[in-house]
Protein backbone atom coordinates (compact mmCIF):
# COMPACT_ATOMS: atom_id res chain seq x y z
CA UNK A 1 0.00 0.00 0.00
CA UNK A 2 3.04 1.98 1.12
CA UNK A 3 5.44 2.72 -1.88
CA UNK A 4 9.08 2.57 0.17
CA UNK A 5 10.34 5.53 -1.67
CA UNK A 6 7.69 7.42 -0.99
CA UNK A 7 8.00 10.33 1.92
CA UNK A 8 4.35 11.05 1.27
CA UNK A 9 2.85 7.55 1.81
CA UNK A 10 5.25 6.97 4.55
CA UNK A 11 4.56 9.91 6.39
CA UNK A 12 0.87 9.27 6.54
CA UNK A 13 1.63 5.22 7.76
CA UNK A 14 3.65 7.03 10.44
CA UNK A 15 0.71 9.67 11.45
CA UNK A 16 -2.19 6.77 11.57
CA UNK A 17 0.00 4.47 13.72
CA UNK A 18 0.43 7.48 16.28
CA UNK A 19 4.17 7.36 15.74
CA UNK A 20 6.69 10.36 15.24
CA UNK A 21 6.94 12.38 11.75
CA UNK A 22 9.23 14.32 10.21
CA UNK A 23 7.02 16.83 9.84
CA UNK A 24 3.27 16.17 9.78
CA UNK A 25 1.10 16.10 6.38
CA UNK A 26 -0.43 19.44 4.86
CA UNK A 27 -3.71 19.14 2.66
CA UNK A 28 -4.99 21.81 0.16
CA UNK A 29 -7.27 20.47 -2.47
CA UNK A 30 -6.00 16.71 -1.73
CA UNK A 31 -9.45 16.37 -0.11
CA UNK A 32 -12.41 18.51 -0.82
CA UNK A 33 -12.92 19.13 2.97
CA UNK A 34 -9.79 21.50 2.83
CA UNK A 35 -9.90 23.00 -0.98
CA UNK A 36 -10.33 26.28 -2.77
CA UNK A 37 -13.46 26.24 -4.50
CA UNK A 38 -13.49 29.38 -6.80
CA UNK A 39 -11.48 29.67 -9.71
CA UNK A 40 -10.80 32.71 -9.16
CA UNK A 41 -9.11 32.97 -5.82
CA UNK A 42 -7.08 29.49 -6.99
CA UNK A 43 -5.58 31.61 -9.64
CA UNK A 44 -4.72 34.95 -7.33
CA UNK A 45 -2.83 32.08 -5.24
CA UNK A 46 -0.97 30.40 -8.51
CA UNK A 47 -0.04 34.26 -9.46
CA UNK A 48 1.23 35.08 -5.97
CA UNK A 49 3.14 32.06 -6.29
CA UNK A 50 4.94 32.94 -9.21
CA UNK A 51 2.85 30.87 -11.68
CA UNK A 52 1.92 32.63 -15.23
CA UNK A 53 -1.13 31.40 -17.38
CA UNK A 54 -4.47 28.93 -15.81
CA UNK A 55 -4.34 25.81 -14.36
CA UNK A 56 -3.91 22.56 -16.73
CA UNK A 57 -6.53 21.35 -18.36
CA UNK A 58 -6.33 17.73 -16.61
CA UNK A 59 -5.84 19.66 -12.98
CA UNK A 60 -9.70 19.10 -12.67
CA UNK A 61 -9.65 18.82 -8.67
CA UNK A 62 -6.90 21.17 -7.79
CA UNK A 63 -4.00 23.51 -9.76
CA UNK A 64 -1.16 21.08 -8.96
CA UNK A 65 1.73 23.79 -9.35
CA UNK A 66 0.06 25.21 -6.08
CA UNK A 67 0.25 21.67 -4.62
CA UNK A 68 3.94 21.11 -5.16
CA UNK A 69 4.48 24.65 -4.41
CA UNK A 70 3.16 24.24 -1.21
CA UNK A 71 4.04 20.20 -0.70
CA UNK A 72 0.94 19.11 -0.38
CA UNK A 73 1.09 15.51 0.40
CA UNK A 74 -2.58 14.44 -0.95
CA UNK A 75 -3.68 14.30 -4.40
CA UNK A 76 -8.08 13.44 -5.04
CA UNK A 77 -9.71 11.52 -6.90
CA UNK A 78 -13.54 11.01 -7.92
CA UNK A 79 -16.65 13.21 -6.32
CA UNK A 80 -19.66 13.21 -5.38
CA UNK A 81 -21.87 11.70 -8.23
CA UNK A 82 -24.80 13.18 -10.67
CA UNK A 83 -27.22 11.54 -11.92
CA UNK A 84 -29.86 11.48 -15.19
CA UNK A 85 -32.85 11.08 -13.50
CA UNK A 86 -34.91 13.44 -15.81
CA UNK A 87 -35.92 15.73 -13.17
CA UNK A 88 -33.04 18.29 -13.90
CA UNK A 89 -34.42 21.61 -15.11
CA UNK A 90 -32.75 25.05 -15.68
CA UNK A 91 -35.49 27.72 -14.56
CA UNK A 92 -33.13 30.74 -15.27
CA UNK A 93 -29.36 32.36 -15.22
CA UNK A 94 -29.68 32.07 -11.52
CA UNK A 95 -32.54 29.00 -11.06
CA UNK A 96 -32.44 25.23 -11.05
CA UNK A 97 -33.76 22.23 -10.08
CA UNK A 98 -30.91 19.27 -9.86
CA UNK A 99 -31.26 15.46 -10.20
CA UNK A 100 -32.88 14.80 -6.92
CA UNK A 101 -35.81 17.32 -7.48
CA UNK A 102 -34.40 19.78 -5.02
CA UNK A 103 -34.63 24.09 -6.35
CA UNK A 104 -31.45 25.93 -6.46
CA UNK A 105 -30.87 30.11 -6.59
CA UNK A 106 -27.44 31.46 -7.21
CA UNK A 107 -26.64 33.93 -3.88
CA UNK A 108 -23.71 35.59 -5.37
CA UNK A 109 -21.52 33.28 -4.38
CA UNK A 110 -22.88 29.65 -3.57
CA UNK A 111 -26.03 28.01 -5.05
CA UNK A 112 -28.31 27.80 -1.80
CA UNK A 113 -31.17 25.03 -1.77
CA UNK A 114 -34.74 26.82 -1.57
CA UNK A 115 -36.97 23.92 -1.39
CA UNK A 116 -36.70 20.17 -1.64
CA UNK A 117 -39.05 17.43 -2.88
CA UNK A 118 -39.77 15.79 0.72
CA UNK A 119 -40.45 19.15 2.35
CA UNK A 120 -43.17 18.52 5.14
CA UNK A 121 -43.22 14.70 2.99
CA UNK A 122 -46.21 12.26 4.63
CA UNK A 123 -44.79 8.60 5.42
CA UNK A 124 -46.39 7.64 2.02
CA UNK A 125 -44.62 10.27 -0.26
CA UNK A 126 -41.47 9.05 1.37
CA UNK A 127 -41.74 5.81 0.65
CA UNK A 128 -43.21 6.55 -2.99
CA UNK A 129 -39.68 8.59 -3.74
CA UNK A 130 -37.33 7.31 -5.85
CA UNK A 131 -34.05 7.71 -5.13
CA UNK A 132 -31.03 7.74 -8.35
CA UNK A 133 -29.74 4.30 -9.13
CA UNK A 134 -26.37 3.32 -10.05
CA UNK A 135 -27.48 3.10 -13.85
CA UNK A 136 -28.35 6.77 -13.83
CA UNK A 137 -24.63 7.27 -13.76
CA UNK A 138 -23.54 9.08 -16.73
CA UNK A 139 -21.32 6.59 -19.19
CA UNK A 140 -17.58 6.53 -18.20
CA UNK A 141 -17.55 8.20 -15.17
CA UNK A 142 -16.57 5.80 -13.09
CA UNK A 143 -14.70 4.34 -15.56
CA UNK A 144 -12.54 7.79 -15.81
CA UNK A 145 -12.50 8.27 -11.72
CA UNK A 146 -10.70 4.65 -11.69
CA UNK A 147 -8.16 5.53 -14.33
CA UNK A 148 -7.21 8.71 -12.42
CA UNK A 149 -6.99 6.98 -9.15
CA UNK A 150 -4.66 3.87 -10.49
CA UNK A 151 -2.53 6.25 -12.41
CA UNK A 152 -1.58 8.14 -9.19
CA UNK A 153 -1.77 5.16 -7.27
CA UNK A 154 1.05 3.65 -9.52
CA UNK A 155 2.63 6.68 -10.75
CA UNK A 156 3.20 9.33 -8.04
CA UNK A 157 4.57 9.56 -4.35
CA UNK A 158 1.14 10.79 -2.95
CA UNK A 159 -1.22 9.86 -1.02
CA UNK A 160 -4.45 8.93 -2.69
CA UNK A 161 -7.65 10.48 -1.18
CA UNK A 162 -11.14 9.48 -3.05
CA UNK A 163 -14.22 11.83 -2.16
CA UNK A 164 -17.15 9.18 -1.18
CA UNK A 165 -19.59 9.05 -3.86
CA UNK A 166 -22.72 10.01 -1.71
CA UNK A 167 -24.23 12.42 0.92
CA UNK A 168 -24.80 11.57 4.27
CA UNK A 169 -27.71 10.40 5.67
CA UNK A 170 -28.62 13.24 8.01
CA UNK A 171 -27.71 16.07 5.65
CA UNK A 172 -29.68 14.34 2.68
CA UNK A 173 -32.62 13.80 4.38
CA UNK A 174 -32.07 17.76 5.64
CA UNK A 175 -32.16 18.72 1.88
CA UNK A 176 -34.74 16.47 0.72
CA UNK A 177 -37.25 17.21 3.70
CA UNK A 178 -35.50 20.75 5.16
CA UNK A 179 -33.94 21.33 7.78
CA UNK A 180 -37.01 22.11 10.21
CA UNK A 181 -39.41 19.49 9.11
CA UNK A 182 -36.31 17.21 9.63
CA UNK A 183 -35.56 17.87 12.95
CA UNK A 184 -39.36 17.80 14.50
CA UNK A 185 -39.69 14.19 12.79
CA UNK A 186 -36.54 12.98 14.46
CA UNK A 187 -38.30 14.25 18.12
CA UNK A 188 -41.82 13.15 16.67
CA UNK A 189 -42.24 10.26 13.99
CA UNK A 190 -39.20 7.60 14.68
CA UNK A 191 -41.05 5.58 11.49
CA UNK A 192 -40.86 8.28 9.51
CA UNK A 193 -36.97 8.91 9.96
CA UNK A 194 -36.44 5.09 10.00
CA UNK A 195 -38.32 4.72 6.84
CA UNK A 196 -36.10 7.93 4.74
CA UNK A 197 -33.03 7.01 6.47
CA UNK A 198 -33.23 3.51 5.37
CA UNK A 199 -34.43 4.10 1.93
CA UNK A 200 -30.95 6.59 2.26
CA UNK A 201 -28.36 3.41 2.97
CA UNK A 202 -30.08 1.38 0.41
CA UNK A 203 -29.05 4.58 -1.90
CA UNK A 204 -25.43 4.77 -0.58
CA UNK A 205 -24.90 1.22 -0.52
CA UNK A 206 -26.07 0.33 -4.42
CA UNK A 207 -23.72 3.40 -5.09
CA UNK A 208 -20.77 2.63 -3.14
CA UNK A 209 -20.68 -0.70 -4.38
CA UNK A 210 -19.98 0.41 -8.31
CA UNK A 211 -17.47 3.11 -7.10
CA UNK A 212 -15.30 1.37 -5.00
CA UNK A 213 -15.57 -1.61 -7.08
CA UNK A 214 -13.34 0.41 -9.60
CA UNK A 215 -11.62 2.73 -7.30
CA UNK A 216 -10.65 0.90 -4.02
CA UNK A 217 -7.41 -0.74 -5.10
CA UNK A 218 -5.97 2.30 -6.02
CA UNK A 219 -6.80 3.97 -2.32
CA UNK A 220 -5.17 5.58 0.53
CA UNK A 221 -7.83 7.13 2.45
CA UNK A 222 -11.45 7.88 1.63
CA UNK A 223 -13.47 10.96 3.24
CA UNK A 224 -17.09 11.14 3.52
CA UNK A 225 -19.23 14.09 5.03
CA UNK A 226 -22.22 14.82 6.87
CA UNK A 227 -22.69 17.79 9.37
CA UNK A 228 -23.72 16.96 13.26
CA UNK A 229 -23.08 20.32 14.53
CA UNK A 230 -23.97 24.08 15.02
CA UNK A 231 -21.29 26.35 16.67
CA UNK A 232 -23.05 25.75 19.65
CA UNK A 233 -23.49 22.06 19.96
CA UNK A 234 -25.24 19.15 17.97
CA UNK A 235 -28.10 18.77 16.57
CA UNK A 236 -29.44 16.45 18.70
CA UNK A 237 -28.40 14.49 22.01
CA UNK A 238 -26.01 11.82 22.18
CA UNK A 239 -28.82 9.27 23.00
CA UNK A 240 -30.93 10.23 19.88
CA UNK A 241 -27.53 10.13 17.79
CA UNK A 242 -27.05 6.83 18.87
CA UNK A 243 -30.32 5.39 17.51
CA UNK A 244 -31.06 7.59 14.73
CA UNK A 245 -27.72 8.07 12.92
CA UNK A 246 -25.43 5.97 14.41
CA UNK A 247 -26.89 2.82 12.67
CA UNK A 248 -26.85 3.97 9.19
CA UNK A 249 -23.03 5.43 9.75
CA UNK A 250 -21.81 2.45 10.79
CA UNK A 251 -23.46 0.10 7.94
CA UNK A 252 -22.13 3.03 5.34
CA UNK A 253 -18.26 2.75 6.69
CA UNK A 254 -18.82 -1.27 7.22
CA UNK A 255 -19.76 -1.64 3.70
CA UNK A 256 -17.18 0.62 2.39
CA UNK A 257 -14.48 -1.39 3.64
CA UNK A 258 -15.73 -4.15 1.62
CA UNK A 259 -14.13 -2.93 -1.31
CA UNK A 260 -11.51 -0.63 -0.48
CA UNK A 261 -8.98 -0.58 2.47
CA UNK A 262 -8.70 2.87 2.45
CA UNK A 263 -8.99 4.36 5.76
CA UNK A 264 -11.35 6.45 6.14
CA UNK A 265 -12.13 10.17 7.17
CA UNK A 266 -15.22 12.01 8.12
CA UNK A 267 -16.27 15.73 7.85
CA UNK A 268 -18.58 17.44 10.36
CA UNK A 269 -18.50 20.74 10.80
CA UNK A 270 -19.73 22.26 14.44
CA UNK A 271 -19.60 21.83 18.31
CA UNK A 272 -19.46 17.74 18.11
CA UNK A 273 -17.20 16.90 20.97
CA UNK A 274 -19.42 14.79 23.08
CA UNK A 275 -20.55 12.63 19.56
CA UNK A 276 -16.62 11.66 18.68
CA UNK A 277 -16.46 8.61 20.65
CA UNK A 278 -19.73 7.07 18.92
CA UNK A 279 -17.68 7.88 15.45
CA UNK A 280 -14.26 6.24 16.82
CA UNK A 281 -17.09 3.07 17.22
CA UNK A 282 -17.80 2.70 14.01
CA UNK A 283 -14.53 3.35 12.72
CA UNK A 284 -14.06 6.43 11.37
CA UNK A 285 -10.53 7.09 12.00
CA UNK A 286 -9.49 10.44 10.52
CA UNK A 287 -12.01 13.58 11.81
CA UNK A 288 -12.30 16.72 9.44
CA UNK A 289 -11.99 19.45 11.01
CA UNK A 290 -11.24 20.88 14.08
CA UNK A 291 -13.54 23.82 13.74
CA UNK A 292 -11.44 25.69 17.01
CA UNK A 293 -13.87 28.73 17.10
CA UNK A 294 -17.37 26.13 17.60
CA UNK A 295 -17.86 25.23 21.55
CA UNK A 296 -15.91 22.91 23.09
CA UNK A 297 -13.93 21.98 19.83
CA UNK A 298 -10.17 23.68 21.51
CA UNK A 299 -7.49 21.30 19.55
CA UNK A 300 -5.67 20.93 22.61
CA UNK A 301 -9.10 19.65 24.51
CA UNK A 302 -9.73 17.31 21.51
CA UNK A 303 -5.61 16.17 21.35
CA UNK A 304 -6.14 15.62 25.21
CA UNK A 305 -9.45 13.33 24.77
CA UNK A 306 -9.15 11.58 21.71
CA UNK A 307 -5.57 12.06 20.01
CA UNK A 308 -5.01 8.45 20.83
CA UNK A 309 -7.90 7.16 19.13
CA UNK A 310 -8.14 9.60 16.23
CA UNK A 311 -6.23 11.45 13.46
CA UNK A 312 -7.39 15.18 13.39
CA UNK A 313 -7.58 16.76 9.91
CA UNK A 314 -7.29 20.43 9.57
CA UNK A 315 -7.98 23.17 12.42
CA UNK A 316 -6.38 26.23 11.16
CA UNK A 317 -9.51 28.52 11.72
CA UNK A 318 -11.19 30.18 8.71
CA UNK A 319 -14.08 32.15 10.38
CA UNK A 320 -11.54 34.86 12.06
CA UNK A 321 -8.08 34.00 11.64
CA UNK A 322 -7.40 33.69 8.36
CA UNK A 323 -10.10 36.26 7.07
CA UNK A 324 -8.20 38.49 8.94
CA UNK A 325 -5.34 38.62 6.76
CA UNK A 326 -2.92 39.36 9.92
CA UNK A 327 0.71 37.66 9.97
CA UNK A 328 1.15 37.58 13.41
CA UNK A 329 -1.96 36.25 14.03
CA UNK A 330 -2.05 33.54 11.23
CA UNK A 331 2.16 33.00 12.51
CA UNK A 332 0.82 32.51 16.09
CA UNK A 333 -2.53 30.45 15.22
CA UNK A 334 -0.47 27.73 13.27
CA UNK A 335 2.04 27.93 15.78
CA UNK A 336 -0.55 27.13 18.79
CA UNK A 337 -2.32 24.59 16.73
CA UNK A 338 0.70 22.92 15.97
CA UNK A 339 2.00 22.92 19.65
CA UNK A 340 -2.04 21.78 20.57
CA UNK A 341 -0.83 18.45 18.44
CA UNK A 342 2.54 17.99 18.44
CA UNK A 343 3.02 15.71 15.79
CA UNK A 344 6.67 15.07 15.52
CA UNK A 345 6.23 13.83 19.35
CA UNK A 346 3.41 11.11 18.15
CA UNK A 347 2.08 11.78 14.89
CA UNK A 348 -1.84 11.95 14.70
CA UNK A 349 -2.58 15.59 12.95
CA UNK A 350 -3.03 16.70 9.46
CA UNK A 351 -2.07 20.41 8.70
CA UNK A 352 -4.91 22.04 6.92
CA UNK A 353 -7.61 24.83 6.96
CA UNK A 354 -10.71 24.23 9.08
CA UNK A 355 -12.63 24.01 6.01
CA UNK A 356 -12.88 25.62 2.62
CA UNK A 357 -10.80 28.67 1.73
CA UNK A 358 -13.27 31.52 0.85
CA UNK A 359 -12.38 34.79 -1.42
CA UNK A 360 -11.60 36.77 1.93
CA UNK A 361 -8.45 34.93 2.66
CA UNK A 362 -5.95 36.44 0.84
CA UNK A 363 -3.28 34.62 -1.51
CA UNK A 364 -0.44 35.91 0.82
CA UNK A 365 -2.42 34.45 3.56
CA UNK A 366 -2.63 31.10 2.76
CA UNK A 367 1.31 30.89 1.45
CA UNK A 368 2.31 31.94 4.63
CA UNK A 369 0.47 29.84 6.88
CA UNK A 370 1.93 26.83 5.10
CA UNK A 371 5.55 28.06 5.15
CA UNK A 372 4.86 29.29 9.10
CA UNK A 373 3.81 25.01 9.73
CA UNK A 374 6.83 23.67 8.17
CA UNK A 375 9.14 26.14 9.21
CA UNK A 376 7.56 24.76 12.75
CA UNK A 377 9.26 21.60 11.96
CA UNK A 378 12.62 23.17 11.05
CA UNK A 379 12.83 21.53 7.22
CA UNK A 380 14.02 23.17 4.41
CA UNK A 381 11.24 24.84 2.31
CA UNK A 382 10.57 23.38 -1.20
CA UNK A 383 9.65 26.00 -3.03
CA UNK A 384 11.59 29.54 -2.72
CA UNK A 385 8.46 30.97 -3.94
CA UNK A 386 6.77 30.59 0.31
CA UNK A 387 9.96 32.63 1.27
CA UNK A 388 8.97 35.83 0.04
Amino acid sequence: MYAPDSPYRERFRLTLEHRPVDRCPFDLGGTPQATIDEESTREALAQYLGFDGPALPEDEYFDRRISEALDIDFRRVGRELSFETGRRQQISATEFIDEWGSRFCFSGIYWERVAGPLWEATLDQVAAYQFPTAAQIPPGTLDDFARHAQQLYQHSPYVVAACHPVFGVLELACWLCGYDYLMLQLAADPEFIHLLFGKILAYQKSIIREYYRRLGPYLHLTTSGDDFGTQKGAFMSPAMFREFVIPYLRERIAYTALFTDAVYMHHTCGAVFELIPDLIDVGVRVLNPIQPMADGMDPARLKAAYGDQLVFHGGLDTQEVLPSNDPAGIDAAVEHLLAAMHPETDGGFIFAPAHNLQRDVSPASIARSYRTAREHFNAKALSPRLLS
